[in-house]
């Protein structure tokens, strides 16, 4: 089938339709053939086929090199990339190390705080007791003083009441011996 489509397509080509002698000049089919060759041999005469594949060829160096300089840039980017995502990385780490101080720092600062409020309340709980054994003592004193001065006025009263005068010079004289002795 294929060899028949293509047999009766060059079996129908305009030259055969024509009517006359093909190498005629009465022919537009051989004048259009004749016209055809020459701008070929005009074409190649001014070497327009190797100035098409000079341009070709340059077309496809730049093309070339484009893609050379495409790759370079890829390369390029790439390592940028790589020291970019090192960077990043680091950073990151740097960061964790820093926040990882900061957590230490923050419950050292915690622990001392409080050995700080324990020895401060420490502090206030001995200042606080020698307050209190302070208003004791005087508080103490306070009740001795008293003490002492009601039986001083009581031993007076009774002394007054019950020792006469020469009792009174006894005791006196006694005393001041008292006193000789320890001096």
């Amino acid at each position: 089938m294929k060899y028949l489509v293509a047999l009766s397509t060059l079996a129908a080509t305009p030259a055969f339709a024509a009517s006359g002698p093909f190498f005629s000049l009465k022919n537009t089919d051989f004048i259009v053939l004749l016209a055809f060759l020459l701008f070929i041999g005009v074409l190649v005469y001014f070497k327009v086929p190797s100035m098409l594949g000079g341009l070709l060829d340059k077309r496809a160096d730049d093309i070339k090199s484009d893609l050379d300089e495409a790759k370079a840039l890829r390369e390029e980017a790439q390592t940028l990339l790589a020291s970019y995502e090192r960077k990043q990385q680091e950073v990151q780490a740097q960061a964790d190390r820093i926040v990882a101080d900061a957590k230490k720092d923050a419950e050292a600062a915690a622990e001392q705080a409080k050995v700080d409020l324990k020895d401060s309340i420490a502090r206030r709980l001995q200042a606080a007791e020698e307050q209190i054994e302070s208003a004791q003592a005087s508080a103490l004193k306070d009740v001795k003083d008293h003490a002492v001065t009601v039986a001083v006025a009581a031993a007076s009263d009774v002394i007054g009441k019950q020792l006469t005068a020469a009792e009174g010079n006894k005791l006196i004289d006694e005393a001041i011996k008292d006193v000789e002795a320890q001096l």
